[in-house]
């Protein structure tokens, strides 16, 4: 690590590349020659027109996105998509929905103000420490989708095999682990995610939607920036967007290429995972908190025997240089988030800091 940077495991806003974030800081004042900061120029102007087509075309190589899906970047995160995908997908106002942990529960809350939600399957009985089987759910035949956070921040399970939908459509939620392995798009019909934890800064998500799924029949109090095909329409550009996510998230689509695109990255990914479980698994004080099959590979969280014991490991490893490992305050315990950005030698670091904590406190 450079520039005396601390090793950030932050559930997000989390690490960015510091490849992208040198990158970024050279063009800082004066963005390839135009005379200003990305951050100052127009949404309309031909220079960032460019950055857009750019960032969209990479992450269409990087995923093999199909013809027939749009890529939109849309304001308001997760927080607003909970609510739009029902918006503008409830034709019949019926919805199912996979419980996972809590941000599927915030999903299935938002999505009951807008019509019938059935949880056709939920790991809640285990505090969220495993994926429920979904190989055979009970879905109506008037559903409209089928919804799953394929990856929860918080409780750290994630599915490795997608639900088998009953030819409906499959909606995901991917904010905690867009872009850290392959995706099939072509299985779901939308995918969403929070750009702040895998991919740039906050205040902006990603939407990748089957062109068929676009409407112009929405309930007609629906806000015109809430319509999905509203961005669709205007390359995400019908009002000011997020003029610098777009630009961050671009330099990391063209970093992620370059580095061998998204199997290479699934390789790093699933060894530095490795690491932190071995130890975790063999660690007779420290204990991770998912079973084995459903562990995310993006969110680790674990726990020591006590809330106080757990609250002076963060202190320690703060002291130590290793930031933000507190569980949330939902689930309690410590959490280490280690995304594409985290490099594998923040992972070790952080394991020889805990079995020395083990071998002094344990």
């Amino acid at each position: 690590m450079k520039y005396g940077r601390s090793y950030n495991f932050s559930a997000g806003p989390a690490m960015m590349p510091e490849e992208v974030l040198e990158e970024i800081a050279a063009e800082m004042m004066n963005y390839q020659g135009s005379g200003m900061c990305v951050m100052e120029m127009s949404h309309r102007s031909a220079v960032f027109q460019k950055i857009r087509d750019e960032a969209e075309a990479d992450l269409r190589t990087l995923m093999g996105i199909p013809e027939n899906y749009k890529v939109l970047f849309v304001q308001g995160g997760g927080t607003l998509e909970f609510a739009m995908v029902p918006m503008n997908l409830m034709k019949n106002g019926v919805a199912c929905y996979v419980e996972t942990g809590a941000w599927s529960k915030k999903a299935i809350a938002e999505a009951k103000k807008f019509g019938t939600v059935k949880v056709i399957a939920s790991s809640a009985d285990e505090n969220f420490s495993y994926i429920p089987d979904c190989s055979d759910p009970d879905i109506p035949e008037d559903a409209d989708y089928v919804y799953i956070c394929e990856n929860e921040t918080i409780n750290g399970t994630t599915f490795h095999t997608l639900p088998n939908t009953k030819g409906k459509v499959l909606v995901s939620d991917q904010s905690s682990m867009f872009l850290s392995r392959p995706c099939n798009v072509a299985d779901y019909g939308l995918i969403w995610a929070g750009v702040q934890k895998n991919v740039g800064p906050a205040g902006m998500a990603i939407v990748i939607i089957r062109e068929d799924l676009l409407r112009e029949d929405l309930d007609p109090r629906t806000p015109v920036y809430l319509n999905y095909k509203t961005h669709a329409d205007s390359d995400s550009l019908y009002n000011t967007p997020n003029c610098w996510a777009i630009y961050c998230c671009g330099k990391v689509f063209k970093y992620l290429l370059a580095k061998g695109g998204l199997e290479a990255q699934a390789r790093r990914n699933a060894e530095k995972a490795a690491v932190l479980y071995d130890f975790l698994d063999s660690s007779r004080f420290f204990t991770a908190a998912v079973r084995k099959e459903d562990r995310s590979f993006m969110n680790v969280p674990f726990r020591t025997p006590s809330k106080e014991q757990d609250a002076a490991v963060v202190a320690a490893a703060k002291a130590a240089g290793f930031d933000n490992l507190k569980g949330h305050k939902s689930v309690g315990g410590l959490r280490a988030s280690i995304y594409n950005a985290m490099p594998r030698e923040g992972v070790e670091a952080l394991v020889e800091f805990l079995k020395k904590y083990e071998k002094e406190n344990g």
